[in-house]
């Protein structure tokens, strides 16, 4: 094709310069100057989302959403998801665990709630309580607000979706080499080659290797390899088709965190009542631990392989009626060992049978049963279609997206008799031994603890955005969830959890829950000029019970009991947009309301449990990305949230009513500017507010984790045509930090020290 349009129009082409242009002499004249234009593509700002559900530009999708691209990440140096989220204010893994148990891969918190259960990829919910690696994501779009209509049930406060690469009709082929502090070693390649021109063939190849340590802790490990090839078929015709796999192999050392012992906040962990206990008043001045210290074992372990298959069909039947088909089968299992502590008054030892304090170096933390064990297996098996077609009607023009969902989750977990586990000799509390002996063998044996769920889902969804004139835009879209939970299983009772059944028995359950959930939204966008924007947006979304986890449960406080309705959200949203410069720059600015309601809480005169309670964000956002001037880049947001429990118990340990693990204020930019002489620097600051951390009896321990600055800086050099050599420093200021913390506040995770990388940017 390429070659039958050049021919075609050459002559005219040469007709149209022997008008324009006087002949050059026969001889010794000089040769004519040819110009070619093009513009470079943004770096930093997209004008998009990758969902087909968002049909318009982002500067007229009434909703906040950030998008951060693969340059951005690259600049950064970040390889995993909750690196990359980093970029946008007020989402972050905050949140450590309860107790004894630890959280694994990504539990992102976002507007005040838990967003782990909405993650996505290519539009399709992803499973698994997994670290995501970047390695073969092409953007991350982050949809704050309820977003039910879009994916269905979900976390309250939005989601995160990752869009795949893609065989491309361009050769290319690139690869990252990157060394640093914590014996960090990476490699990826990213290889495209065009199989067929004429056919709109390619292939795409995306590699990954990776064996790094930590830079913050002893011992940990996170090790991986990946392997994602794809072929299209038919690109940049009106049929494509796409086949993609990615295989992903994980043997990480997990990180239960270090003591809260010494951090501001902390006291004495013994009962104020000298009837139960003898406080140790000692201890409110105790040395703080050193944050690297590993106070797991060496014999811990988190094991995961994920696999995906994607099949993706295109169809333009025109250019005002498209259809789009995914079909994916996706399957993660994690075989996950951690050898978790709790510092309460038990654990800490410090004095003698007889009550002689021991010196500081011979305290001791005992770690008698909290080895945590997770053996599950998820698997996906979904179709969904998606038409776009655009229609007039009403006067007005219309772009309407009606879609039709097929979902078969299942996830299998399996118990394990915690005498199998092990027991850990005690651990020195200022000189933790990770390769310390165990008082009793571990050899990990599975009990009849179980629990299988399976949940089938058919959703049918409609948007349709309209266009009045040239300066207002309606939008609409409603969304049903027709679902069936089956769960059965076994648990172990215990004197708390089924106060009528001896502990230590293995007790048969079976649950079953089925319902339709209905969700919608409604904007009204004004444009006053051709590149901004202002609306106003409600949107609901609902999270039934077991929704996030997949488990059904009988307790009778848990979120996951049968009996309970959906969980419920309504936001309400009022914002701007601006593209600037020549649509170079991206401003955009919200406030919002978000309402939940069906929240469990416990009637204090009957003690039984109800549906009553009821929490708020209110919030304000701002962002700005893009490019402002030349080869100047910025990404950069502020958001600001007010939480508050408007119905129901506080449930912070420091009694304040807010939401737990949710800044109040945060920040997060990054620039860079490349100089003429093809040396760019860069460079960026996150700003967190105080944690407040949950509340479950824990005494003495911190309530809430400080605020922090950390400073990061890049600079990179373009050594020849093909290599560019990029340095990054993070944490430039050394800041010390908590970058999570448990609900009990016994544990946290410290926030990586300075620390280094150097990397090799290869392309052809």
């Amino acid at each position: 094709m390429s070659t039958v349009l050049a021919a075609m129009l050459l002559p005219a082409a040469a007709a149209h310069a022997a008008d324009a242009i006087p002949a050059p002499p026969v001889s010794g004249g000089v040769m004519q100057e040819v110009r070619v234009e093009g513009s470079k593509e943004n770096d930093f700002k997209a004008d998009r989302a990758t969902s087909a559900k968002y049909t318009e530009l982002l500067v007229n999708t009434p909703q906040t959403i950030t998008v951060i691209k693969k340059e951005l990440i690259e600049q950064q140096g970040a390889v995993t998801l909750a690196d990359a989220l980093r970029n946008t204010p007020g989402v972050g893994a905050f949140f450590l665990g309860e107790n004894g148990s630890t959280n694994t891969g990504d539990a992102i918190y976002m507007r005040g709630f838990d967003a782990s259960s909405s993650i996505y990829v290519d539009g399709i919910r992803d499973m698994g309580s997994i670290s995501r690696d970047i390695f073969n994501v092409e953007q991350i779009d982050i949809v704050k607000g309820p977003a039910g209509t879009d994916g269905g049930r979900g976390s309250p406060t939005g989601s995160v979706n990752l869009s795949s690469k893609q065989a491309m009709m361009q050769d290319a082929y690139s690869g990252i080499v990157t060394a640093g502090s914590g014996k960090q070693q990476r490699a990826t390649a990213d290889l495209n080659k065009v199989i067929d021109y004429n056919s709109g063939t390619a292939f795409r190849l995306n590699l990954l290797a990776q064996d790094s340590g930590n830079p913050a802790r002893d011992v940990v490990k996170n090790k991986r390899w990946a392997v994602a090839p794809t072929i299209g078929f038919g690109i940049g015709s009106p049929t494509r088709v796409s086949l993609s796999l990615l295989h992903v192999d994980q043997d990480n050392v997990p990180d239960g965190g270090v003591p809260t012992i010494g951090l501001p906040g902390y006291t004495s962990p013994d009962s104020a009542n000298p009837v139960v206990a003898k406080r140790r008043p000692y201890l409110n001045d105790a040395q703080r631990v050193d944050p690297r210290g590993f106070y797991g074992s060496t014999s811990d372990y988190d094991k995961v392989k994920a696999d995906m298959a994607t099949v993706r069909l295109e169809h333009d039947f025109s250019p005002a009626v498209k259809l789009q088909n995914m079909t994916r089968y996706g399957k993660t299992q994690q075989d996950y060992l951690l050898s978790a502590f709790r510092g309460n008054a038990a654990n800490l030892v410090t004095e003698t049978k007889a009550g002689v304090v021991l010196p500081a170096s011979e305290w001791t933390l005992a770690r008698p049963d909290l080895r945590t064990i997770k053996d599950q297996e998820n698997q996906l098996l979904t179709n969904q279609t998606t038409v776009t077609f655009d229609f007039d009607g009403a006067g007005m023009k219309h772009t309407a997206v009606a879609g039709l969902e097929f979902i078969n989750e299942k996830q299998l977990t399996y118990g394990y008799d915690a005498a199998s586990l092990g027991k850990l000799a005690p651990a020195n509390l200022y000189h933790p031994d990770p390769n310390a002996p165990f008082e009793t063998a571990p050899a990990p044996k599975r009990n009849a603890v179980y629990g299988d769920t399976t949940v089938n889902t058919q959703a049918l969804y409609l948007f349709d955005t309209a266009k009045l004139g040239e300066q207002w835009m309606f939008s609409g879209g409603i969304r049903a969830d027709h679902y069936t939970t089956n769960y059965s299983g076994t648990v172990l009772t215990t004197a708390t959890s089924n106060p009528g059944t001896p502990a230590g028995v293995f007790l048969p359950v079976k649950l079953d829950l089925g319902d339709t959930l209905w969700t919608g939204k409604f904007s009204a966008l004004y444009k006053p000029t051709a590149n901004s924007s202002v609306y106003a947006t409600v949107a609901t979304s609902k999270q039934p019970p077991g929704g996030g986890t997949l488990v059904l449960s009988t307790t009778a406080n848990s979120v996951s009991n049968p009996k309970f309705d959906p969980q419920s959200t309504t936001t309400k949203e009022i914002g701007g947009k601006w593209d600037l410069l020549k649509q170079k720059l991206a401003l955009a600015a919200a406030i919002y309301r978000t309402d939940v309601r069906n929240e469990i809480e416990q009637d204090p005169t009957d003690l039984l449990y109800y549906q009553t309670g009821k929490k708020r964000v209110d919030g304000v956002e701002i962002s700005l990305t893009g490019e402002i001037a030349r080869n100047w880049l910025i990404s950069g947001g502020y958001a600001h949230m007010k939480t508050s429990v408007t119905s129901g118990k506080v449930m912070t340990a420091s009694n304040e009513n807010v939401l737990s693990y949710t800044p109040k204020d945060s920040f997060t930019v990054w620039t860079s500017y490349t100089l003429p002489m093809g040396l760019k620097i860069g460079g960026g600051a996150n700003y967190v507010g105080k944690l407040q951390r949950g509340t479950d009896g824990a005494v003495g321990t911190p309530a809430y984790a400080d605020a922090y600055w950390v400073v990061n800086a890049m600079a990179a050099y373009q050594v020849t045509r093909n290599i560019e050599l990029q340095l990054n420093i993070n944490n430039v200021f050394d800041k010390d930090y908590i970058q999570a913390i448990n609900k009990s506040g016994y544990r946290y995770t410290p926030g990586a020290p300075r620390s280094g990388s150097l990397t090799a940017n290869i392309r052809f």
